[in-house]
């Protein structure tokens, strides 16, 4: 029985896949990939505004209404398996254990790409404090030393999702994927999150911006696949191929 191909989405607090990679989620799934999805934390002090403005909020109350919506959301994109670290936000801080534990679940999931934050937000530095612990991790994964007799990871891309204010961090697309088929389903993905409506918009603003880059990159007038929505991405590795 053949084996699907998988897909490791690193995400450093609950909403984070849905705004910046839910459509490669929601695709993916549809292409016949598992797609894990790895939250760091729930955002539980630092992304959750709109709860904590609820007289006789309490921390536990805020976890688990934000695990709540990630679920959702993630049922709603067909994410194979979603995990929760609860390591923390506002900072967000791995130690050796954290650490370890992510090495396991990469191994485990031996994703044929990986995704995460950019490699620079100075309004958010949980993720980009992410992304260093993404590589980190993935160098772990591939040393034969780290737990011995384990299989190890061979090379899989990194995919930086995009940041916020991307003019600001110094992230620079390289590749655009078309979600035009699956977006009801990213667009289901982010009305889950209600604890940030006010992302609701601006993410779709976004991926109709990212659409029209698509376009452009495609061929644009003269034969471009006619893309409503897209998601841009910046790889970290060389991508190696036998023609161009």
């Amino acid at each position: 029985m053949p084996v699907n191909k998988t897909a490791l989405i690193l995400s450093a607090h609950a909403a984070d896949f849905v705004w910046r990679c839910g459509g490669a989620i929601a695709l993916h799934q549809k292409l016949g990939y598992d797609v894990t999805v790895a939250c760091m934390s729930f955002g539980e002090r630092g992304e959750s505004a709109k709860l904590w403005k609820q007289e006789g909020m309490t921390l536990d109350k805020v976890k688990s209404t934000r695990r709540n919506e990630a679920e959702n959301a993630a049922a709603a994109l067909d994410v194979h398996d979603i995990q929760f670290f609860d390591l923390g936000d506002y900072p967000l801080e791995f130690d050796r254990d954290a650490k370890y534990k992510i090495v396991d679940l990469i191994r485990k999931v031996q994703p044929d790409f990986m995704m995460s934050h950019s490699k620079y937000d100075q309004y958010n530095t949980d993720h980009m404090h992410m992304t260093q612990i993404a590589l980190e991790t993935r160098m772990i994964a591939q040393a034969w030393g780290h737990n011995p007799g384990e299989k190890v990871l061979g090379a899989p891309q990194l995919y930086l999702f995009e940041p916020h204010q991307t003019e600001q961090m110094g992230w620079k697309p390289d590749v655009f994927l078309d979600i035009t088929e699956v977006w009801d389903k990213k667009r289901a993905a982010i009305e889950c999150m209600q604890g940030q409506e006010h992302l609701w918009n601006y993410y779709t603003n976004v991926a109709e911006n990212r659409g029209n880059h698509f376009r452009r990159n495609s061929g644009g007038m003269s034969g471009g696949r006619p893309a409503k929505y897209a998601e841009g991405f910046e790889t970290v590795f060389p991508i190696c191929r036998d023609e161009l």
